[in-house]
């Protein structure tokens, strides 16, 4: 990745450890309610959508789109975030890398992409495809 910002290593606690272990392998994962069938984001032990307890890690496809954005460019290492939504559903922030910034637009059909953190599992960031 051409991005050169240092990223902090995520923590991780007995809700999000399965989806750290998939970023391990970088695989990128989805929680989804085995009650609804509803998939969701952020990863917890609970399904937001009808409260069930039983909430496994799918593969998920690792592309959506661009709901919203914002370029930092004051920042000493000027970066994109935004709000993806996937193809599964869910919407989440993330930062928008690998791009020219003045390029980016909303709708704009992104690809998941992993980053190495300081310490700890590589964390998804989202590239234009």
């Amino acid at each position: 990745m051409a991005d050169t910002r240092k990223i902090p290593s995520p923590v991780v606690n007995v809700e999000t450890e399965a989806f750290w272990h998939a970023a391990r392998e970088r695989r990128f994962v989805v929680p989804t309610c085995t009650a609804c069938g509803k998939a969701h984001w952020y990863p917890r032990a609970v399904c937001p959508f009808c409260g069930g307890g039983k909430v496994e890690m799918r593969d998920a496809s690792g592309k959506g789109e661009i709901y919203t954005f914002s370029v930092m460019r004051r920042a000493k290492e000027p970066y994109a975030i935004g709000y993806v939504t996937l193809a599964e559903g869910p919407t989440l922030l993330t930062n928008i890398v690998d791009c020219d910034f003045d390029k980016l637009h909303i709708g704009q059909p992104v690809a998941v992409v992993f980053a190495d953190t300081e310490d700890g599992p590589p964390v998804p960031m989202f590239r234009p495809e």
